[in-house]
């Protein structure tokens, strides 16, 4: 220690002092190639904290869970250690991430690569204590129930465990001859789930369509050729945010159906009923097709929004099938009135001809008849035979005519008989296009009251 001007200095220290120290090099080997611990048979327990930064992405086509996560990762080093007093109170250094050995932890259900940055350093303490802070972008594989779709809650894991060592306290890690049951490293979670429920709340960036709810934290080991591997189990439960859904495809489809119903006010006789249901059942299979897009092709079930679409779509088509056999019945009411109307006007062609050979008789007759009276009076002795002779013609011309009368009412009983028998028909096949028109929306009125209310029920529960 040096003075000046009789007056001790104080004493300057950097963290070079500390790596010098320590012999801490990028060049030296014994940091960062075996397991820091001195004796072997030390498990080194490793502090895992992570906590949800965001929610990048949910995809449901893919079953991909995309976050973005902050991870902690807390070990002891035995081959560091400093006393701070000799140092000038240090009890902290940062080193590059290269220059020390780290847990080989992987993410089980990661099926992407992180490209995100990496923090270049970590901190090491003057106990040994290392502490690694990485924020990763985390891709992987999740295992979705979208039966319930908009409404749905998901849990997607992340399970972290280690690449190659093993062990947990009291269980045999390796079994080898001749050799002692090691524990390797044992993996502990440094916050329980409500704390890193309630610091995932606190540094939320973003959700997006996902609400987030919970993140709970278990552990779990298995066996795998005769080694007990631990992990620990991070499960994030979200909720979708189903407003968007709801207006873009719930509520179209319940306008079509809506629709659908208003349609059967309009006349079964003109033709814009059918071409607006063929339109509405277009609108429906666009949807479909949507749908189709959004949702996986595996699933465990049905989701209730396939369901809801379906039954609407088979309600719409039944009403379609139903409209066209109402159309086709009266049709065939129209094709017989035009037929009948075709014989009435020849039967009035024909009566009206015969009615006008009936007053040229009866004209022939009258002039006839005041032909003989003008001439009575001035040769009435001389054409009494010639006067027998016309009243005898002229009976047998009422006797004609009578005849004809009669003929002609037979034809016109005929007709009106004719004309009963396409009545009734025509009644007949228009009284069957009312009662199916109506048994059919009530039908569906009823059908319609009973789904929607289960489905919506289905859907809350």
């Amino acid at each position: 220690m040096s003075t000046v001007a009789g007056a001790p200095s104080e004493k300057v220290c950097s963290y070079q002092d500390v790596l010098d120290y320590l012999n801490l090099t990028k060049e030296n080997s014994v940091f960062k190639v075996t397991r820091p611990v001195l004796d072997y048979t030390h498990p080194t327990i490793v502090e895992l904290d992570i906590l949800l930064y965001a929610i990048l992405a949910v995809i449901e086509k893919t079953q991909t869970f995309i976050p973005f996560i902050w991870a902690t990762m807390i070990w002891q080093n035995e081959r560091i250690s400093w006393d701070p007093d000799q140092f000038c109170g240090i009890t902290q250094i940062s080193v590059p991430t290269d220059m020390l050995w780290k847990p080989d932890l992987f993410i089980y259900e990661m099926i992407q690569k992180d490209d995100s940055p990496h923090n270049p350093y970590m901190y090491v303490s003057s106990e040994g204590e290392v502490i690694l802070e990485e924020d990763m972008k985390v891709v992987s594989t999740c295992r979705m129930d979208v039966h319930k779709f908009p409404f749905d809650t998901q849990r997607c894991n992340i399970t972290i465990g280690s690449a190659i060592h093993c062990g947990e306290g009291g269980s045999v890690c390796v079994k080898f001859p001749n050799l002692s049951a090691v524990d390797e490293i044992r993996l502990h979670a440094f916050s329980n789930s409500s704390r890193a429920t309630q610091f995932s709340r606190e540094m939320m960036k973003t959700q997006g369509e996902w609400e987030f709810l919970q993140l709970s934290i278990s552990s779990s080991n298995f066996t795998y050729h005769d080694r007990l591997w631990e992990q620990l189990v991070y499960t994030f439960t979200m909720r979708r945010r189903p407003l968007l859904h709801v207006i873009n495809f719930l509520v179209p489809i319940l306008f079509f159906l809506t629709l659908d119903l208003a349609s059967f006010f309009i006349a079964d006789h003109r033709g814009e009923k059918l071409g607006f249901k063929v339109t509405v059942l277009l609108a429906i299979s666009v949807l479909l097709l949507i749908l189709n897009e959004i949702l996986p092709s595996m699933s465990n079930k049905t989701p209730l929004i396939a369901t809801y679409c379906i039954v609407i779509f088979a309600l719409m088509l039944l009403s379609l099938l139903e409209t066209i056999l109402v159309t086709y019945l009266m049709e065939k009411n129209s094709a017989s009135q035009e037929k009948f109307g075709l014989r009435v006007d020849h039967v009035d062609t024909q009566e009206k001809a015969e009615i006008d050979n009936c007053n040229k008789e009866e004209r022939r007759r009258t002039c006839c008849s005041c032909i003989c009276e003008a001439s009575d009076g001035e040769k009435r002795h001389e054409l009494l035979p010639l006067a027998e002779e016309v009243n005898n013609s002229v009976q047998s011309a009422e006797s004609r005519a009578l005849l004809l009368i009669l003929e002609e009412l037979k034809e016109l009983q005929k007709t009106l008989n004719v004309h009963f028998n396409c009545g009734v028909g025509e009644g007949k096949s228009i009284q069957w296009a009312a009662r199916i028109n109506r048994a059919f929306f009530i039908f569906y009125v009823t059908t319609v009251s009973l789904f929607l209310p289960l489905i919506f029920l289905e859907w809350n529960t």
